[in-house]
């Protein structure tokens, strides 16, 4: 074993192979040890440093923004960021090219907001030209809302072109980095939206208990009366937090404990830059080594994401996905069914405490699985390459 080799997990429990929750380091585990007064100058001093460290994963242009943590799971916090910063009277444009964007959409429904859909489909990726078009027939559009890694497929979609696209039109950008944040640099100097989203169990390998939203400033403060939930209102989670340095309602004080650990150590390995950089190496020995087995990718390799990819399974008379997940969780590596609507699959995420030693291992999990099952080769069905080869059509992302 490489002196190198990532040590978690160190209690016996199998690597997470997931988009998150994920597999923690053991000292992000041990962070969450002791008790904390959420009320107390602590506590209050944690959250005030929290805030702190995110903001300043965006860079230069951190000033313009403030961080606000939510309770609850990432969901919550995308939801926030639309009832908050969407008017009563506005309008979005979703973009969807799998179950996050559709899912926007749907709590556009239920929170009463007017959008136009955009669906892409499974995997096709939504792309600058179609926004300009859009946004140019509809002037009552006042936002547009983007998922940067769509992780039903893996994808990892234009954001830089959406984000031209959206203000050329003078409109506002919404971004889903839930997948992505801490990985893939999102820097506003670089690439303008009004607010991201994130949770504290992806990219910065935390664990599961709350999101956050990076804001303008300005968008926080006009915020103030859109949002008809309570315990969902960022403008006053937003105010509260400034005046107070507590959280409104009962915080997630040991999942912040071991987010700020999770930060520490995400800095200490060379930030957003270093930590994308584990990730698509493990994506690549990952790949390399399924594709020896047999095994096929949706994606061609300059649209693979470093978070999530997904196979094909198998046409195999002898290949199941059930007992195929339950040999690789026995040989401690619990994998993620797939969500195309054409063809079975699966994904295996590429993100948390592993390295490509991992990756290596899961390899050779899957080859000794498929022999148990009596797999003799990983070969997709035709109406899988079918589907990939749309994917020569699609222009190189700039």
């Amino acid at each position: 074993m490489s002196d190198n080799r990532l040590k978690a997990p160190q209690l016996g429990e199998p690597y997470l192979l997931t988009p998150g929750p994920l597999t923690t380091s053991f000292t992000v585990k041990e962070a969450m040890l002791r008790d904390w007064g959420s009320w107390d100058d602590d506590f209050r001093a944690m959250t005030r440093d929290l805030r702190e460290r995110l903001l300043a994963l965006l860079g230069e242009g951190k000033d313009a923004f403030d961080c606000v943590p939510l309770q609850g799971s990432g969901t919550f916090v995308v939801e926030a960021m639309l009832g908050s910063f969407i008017p009563k009277d506005g309008k979005a444009l979703v973009l969807a090219n799998g179950a996050y964007g559709k899912r926007a959409a749907q709590t556009l429904d239920y929170l009463g907001r007017d959008y136009t859909l955009l669906d892409k489909g499974d995997y096709l990726p939504p792309r600058g030209p179609e926004v300009t078009q859009i946004l140019s027939e509809d002037p009552a559009i006042t936002h547009v809302i983007a998922i940067h890694c769509e992780t039903s497929s893996g994808i990892l979609n234009p954001i830089k072109e959406i984000s031209e696209a959206t203000y050329a039109a003078g409109r506002k950008l919404l971004v889903d980095s839930m997948s992505a944040f801490g990985a893939i640099e999102l820097k506003p100097e670089d690439i303008r939206y009004e607010a991201v989203v994130s949770s504290a169990n992806k990219c910065i390998e935390g664990v599961p208990g709350f999101g956050f939203v990076l804001a303008r400033k300005d968008e926080l403060e006009a915020a103030k009366g859109n949002s008809n939930s309570l315990s969902l209102d960022l403008h006053a989670q937003w105010a509260h937090m400034n005046k107070t340095g507590q959280w409104r309602f009962t915080p997630p004080t040991h999942v912040v404990a071991a987010f700020i650990q999770a930060l520490k150590e995400h800095r200490a390995e060379g930030g957003v830059r270093a930590r994308g950089a584990r990730y698509a190496n493990n994506r690549d020995v990952l790949v390399a080594g399924m594709r020896e087995l047999g095994f096929e990718t949706l994606l061609d390799n300059q649209w693979l994401s470093p978070i999530i990819v997904t196979f094909f399974c198998p046409e195999h008379e002898n290949f199941d996905f059930t007992q195929f997940y339950d040999l690789m969780k026995k040989k401690g590596f619990i994998i993620y069914p797939g969500k195309l609507t054409v063809v079975d699959s699966f994904r295996v995420g590429c993100i948390g405490q592993m390295d490509e030693h991992v990756m290596r291992d899961v390899v050779v999990a899957a080859s000794e699985s498929l022999s148990e099952l009596g797999v003799t080769s990983a070969a997709p069905p035709a109406a899988a390459l079918k589907e990939r080869a749309a994917l020569a059509a699609w222009p190189v992302q700039p």
